[in-house]
């Protein structure tokens, strides 16, 4: 029995039909690390299916073709041909990894030259204060952000140093150095690659859309775990207005800072240690499920 059916459909579950079903819970913004390797899970099993299906679909003799040179017929079209049809679903399968693998070192390289022309700029005209462990640059406008990588750098602006009091300036500080730590801009470069990969494809943009914030949160609760909750609210909501940094940083300010503020302010809700384990366990195993439906056990 050919597989390429089942692929396809559980392709298009995972692509369409799993975004919604973690938009539309609570939990995600309560554990944003575990949701960030759940949406990451669900990435990785939705490529290997496309690629497995595509290989499916190469297999002399399946079922499938037999459903092509039906429709075909019905459409006046002629036969496909079989060799046509294997080289291009062969090509299609190695296409997807390397697809990936492109697009990943074409973000990671774009932010890496961005960084390094900015760190040059800064090596000119910021100031490093050991006081504040980060660099001052002239700027009016309140903001802090962080060059990520080899020579990692945290910026904050001298507007910021006037607004802010050494308190909410070190819980600034310490949230860009989760970023540095944790290596987000990795994280976010593969979030990139694969919404540009399978552009249109809701599960795609969503993971585009939602890495970022949650690494935005996962770098809040880090602060959190050094600085009083109302340290880091204050210096939030002052940085609110903060305008755009370089590209290829990471910013405590920005768009979603009164998303974030709302989930920090919010009644303390845990999810549950054994929902956690679940989802752990489940985002685990979810890449290697296209290889259950490519050859369910029994059916070798």
């Amino acid at each position: 029995m050919n597989a390429a059916p089942a692929l396809l459909g559980y392709a298009a579950a995972v692509g369409v039909l799993a975004p919604r079903v973690m938009l539309r819970g609570g939990w995600p913004h309560r554990a944003p690390v575990l949701a960030a390797a759940v949406w990451f899970a669900l990435a990785a099993s939705f490529s290997v299916c496309v690629s497995l299906a595509a290989l499916h679909l190469a297999t002399p003799g399946a079922h499938l073709h037999g459903i092509l040179y039906s429709c075909g017929a019905a459409l006046g079209v002629g036969p496909p041909d079989a060799d046509a049809v294997r080289r291009l679903t062969v090509v299609v399968s190695v296409a997807v990894p390397a697809a990936h693998a492109a697009a990943f070192a074409y973000h990671l390289l774009r932010a890496r030259t961005a960084r390094t022309r900015h760190r040059k700029i800064l090596d000119k005209v910021g100031r490093p204060s050991a006081r504040l462990g980060a660099t001052v640059l002239d700027h009016a406008t309140p903001t802090a952000y962080c060059l990520p990588g080899h020579g990692a750098r945290i910026v904050v602006s001298s507007g910021a140093v006037a607004l802010l009091s050494d308190a909410q300036i070190a819980a600034v500080v310490e949230h860009e150095r989760v970023h540095v730590a944790g290596r987000h801009h990795l994280l976010l470069a593969a979030a990139r690659s694969f919404a540009v990969v399978f552009r249109g494809v809701p599960l795609a943009r969503q993971v585009g859309e939602q890495i970022p914030l949650l690494l935005e949160m996962a770098a809040d609760d880090g602060a959190l775990h050094v600085h009083p909750q109302q340290t880091l609210v204050t210096a939030m909501f002052e940085m609110a207005s903060a305008g755009t940094v370089p590209k290829g940083a990471l910013s405590a300010g920005g768009r979603t800072v009164h998303v974030r503020l709302r989930r920090i302010l919010a009644p303390a809700r845990r999810t549950h240690p054994a929902f956690r384990a679940v989802v752990a366990g489940s985002a685990i195993l979810m890449p290697l499920m296209p290889l259950l439906v490519a050859c369910p056990p029994g059916l070798a």
